[in-house]
């Protein structure tokens, strides 16, 4: 039996669940910190929307560059020595943007581009965790980190309104958030589990010469064969579908809120808030959802939750109802993301490999996101734009079905 197979004690498998915990907050807590200070970096700038869409495009370029590399990286190193490595990384990312945008938009691009690739392993990292914790557990706990890393997200974004009303400049906040990150993730993160062994690593017969003879490319070629699984593929359009819902409403609330409301921007971060709050919310209490009623009903009947609330968000005419709107819209685009990594992490010897694939297609639609979103702004306006979020919902409906559990649950 391999090391990874034995059971954690109680208290390991608890400090795990922990650990898992901040990592999912921490990643959280980075980005919306960033996130909340959008409008000020673009009014620095003096970026049309067009051009604020391709600034943030930076950040999707190195997430989807660093996405397919994860898989085989974390097959050698450990999700808990490359998401150390990558907290190392986000760190020099904020601080490069955090000085450079005072400088001009290129060192911004290096900076968002550094950031945008640690969030990428970061994120499969935790995920691969995430499975190995619940795997340990067993029951569902899945949502319930991504519920972490909304509450990140929610902490960073209520920082962010508060600190902007106070007219803290973009440099001294962001400095601070990367020197947190630099501290506290690599220690926080030091009692994770040992990941599962990769599938080649799992011998049939449970001989110990297959396991020592081993070659030590195979975990890599295993990885890589992900890419050719219809199920991992179709999973990753519906993640892509529910990213691309989740990760305009994080580039673009504030900002449609802001330039659609005539609000300040104290206001717009404050929408932005309002949208992580609903979400952290659907992302706590979703588990008792998914187990009473299974997960595909329940992702398509919060995708509908979603539309309404979009529809709410541009036409609602006042903030009161855009922020009852983008409430709605955080409940119903809560589950999609973690559900999508739960479907591709079914069979734990091969959740490095899926969980990477089905990241790097999901993650497509923060590339694609920032500059259609921006482009359609600059004609319709940012409000109006973010009805294209109305199309991927219906492409989510329509290949739901695919996350069933590889051994179906009751209600599926």
């Amino acid at each position: 039996m391999l090391a990874s197979d034995l059971a954690p004690s109680a208290v390991h498998l608890r400090r795990a669940t922990r650990a898992t915990y901040l990592a999912f907050m921490a990643s959280g807590f980075a980005f919306a910190s960033w996130a909340s200070r959008i409008p000020q970096v673009r009014d620095r700038l003096h970026l049309s929307p067009s051009q604020l869409g391709l600034v943030l495009l930076a950040l999707a370029v190195g997430s989807v560059l660093a996405l397919p590399l994860s898989g085989p990286v974390i097959a050698r190193l450990g999700s808990r020595l490359t998401l150390q490595l990558m907290a190392g990384l986000q760190a020099v990312g904020l601080v490069v943007v955090a000085v450079g945008y005072l400088a001009g938009v290129v060192p911004v691009l290096v900076g968002l581009f550094l950031c945008g690739f640690a969030i990428g392993a970061w994120d499969v990292a935790m995920n691969v965790q995430g499975a190995e914790v619940e795997r340990h557990l067993g029951r569902s706990i899945m949502p319930r980190f991504h519920a972490g890393y909304s509450i990140g997200t929610v902490a960073g974004a209520l920082v962010g309104a508060v600190i902007v009303a106070l007219h803290v400049p973009v440099t001294p906040h962001l400095l601070v958030v990367a020197l947190a990150v630099a501290a506290v993730v690599p220690l926080g993160v030091r009692p994770f589990l040992p990941d599962h062994p990769p599938e080649s690593a799992v011998p049939d017969d449970g001989a110990a010469t297959a396991r020592t003879e081993r070659n030590p490319d195979e975990p890599a070629a295993s990885a890589w064969a992900a890419w050719t699984e219809r199920r991992t593929l179709l999973i990753g359009v519906f993640v892509l579908a529910f990213a691309f819902a989740e990760g305009t409403a994080n580039d673009w609330i504030g900002v449609a809120v802001i330039d659609g409301y005539g609000t300040s921007p104290a206001v717009g971060t404050l929408g932005f808030a309002v949208f992580l709050t609903a979400m952290t919310l659907g992302r706590w209490f979703g588990p008792g959802l998914l187990d009473r009623y299974g997960r595909v009903r329940v992702v398509r009947g919060l995708g509908l939750v979603a539309l309404v609330g979009l529809v709410a968000f541009v036409a609602g005419g006042n903030v009161v109802v855009a922020f009852a709107g983008a409430a709605l819209w955080g409940v119903g685009v809560s589950l999609g993301f973690p559900v999508g990594m739960s479907a591709g992490a079914d069979d734990p010897r091969r959740a490095a490999a899926r969980v990477s694939v089905i990241s790097s297609i999901g993650y497509c639609a923060f590339l694609a996101g920032p500059p259609l979103v921006g482009l359609l702004g600059q004609h319709v306006g940012v409000l109006r734009a973010q009805l294209a979020v109305a199309a991927l919902l219906a492409v989510a409906a329509l290949v739901a079905g695919i996350v069933r559990p590889l051994v179906p649950d009751a209600g599926e």
